[in-house]
């Protein structure tokens, strides 16, 4: 009977097969992920996640849609029912990061025994409230401070898969380079 070997949550076997199944067939390397967004009142809306493609066919192995809420503090006008899209934005980040550090040590050998992430995001809103167009409506920095506790790697080991994790997260990229963003509005009669 094979020993399956889960290092920090991760099934290191079952990584391994899908690197190595990626590899022969790169089109299993193909995703399409999607969220709806419904405006609810003032600005609170609330979102769905669900079913995404891979490989040109849909997942569904989510019993459910996932469901998010998004809505800004009483200063921007609105009731803290939920975290803003800026927040989210930033702890999307974070999740992106994590795994990539723990998917990462857990193939490199590395046992965690603890991981965390914080965010801070400096954002002028004047753009945004159509005041000036001297500020981007965007954040204008994003600074984060990771901390890792894993017993047997070196600080050198550790800043190292730090900095690979940056390199090779998803969401980092897309906020550092240009993406395409196409917009259609359909206006209902």
């Amino acid at each position: 009977m094979a020993t399956v070997t889960v290092r920090n949550g991760v099934d290191v076997q079952a990584l391994l097969e899908t690197i190595e199944a990626i590899k022969g067939k790169p089109e299993l390397a193909q995703f399409t992920f999607r969220a709806s967004t419904r405006w609810q009142e003032g600005t609170h809306s609330t979102a769905e996640i669900g079913a995404f493609v891979h490989a040109g066919a849909d997942d569904e192995t989510r019993a459910r849609p996932f469901r998010l809420e998004g809505d800004e503090p009483p200063v921007l006008l609105g009731r803290n029912l939920a975290p803003n899209a800026v927040e989210l934005m930033l702890a999307a980040l974070g999740f992106c990061y994590s795994v990539g550090y723990v998917a990462n040590a857990a193939a490199r050998g590395i046992e965690l025994q603890e991981m965390e992430y914080e965010f801070e995001g400096d954002l002028d809103v004047r753009s945004f409230l159509g005041i000036s167009t001297e500020s981007r409506p965007g954040f204008s920095e994003i600074r984060a401070r990771a901390r890792v506790k894993a017993e047997g790697a070196s600080e050198e080991e550790l800043k190292e898969l730090c900095t690979y994790v940056q390199e090779t997260s998803p969401v980092k990229d897309v906020l550092v380079n240009p993406v395409p963003v196409k917009t259609t509005l359909e206006v209902v009669a």
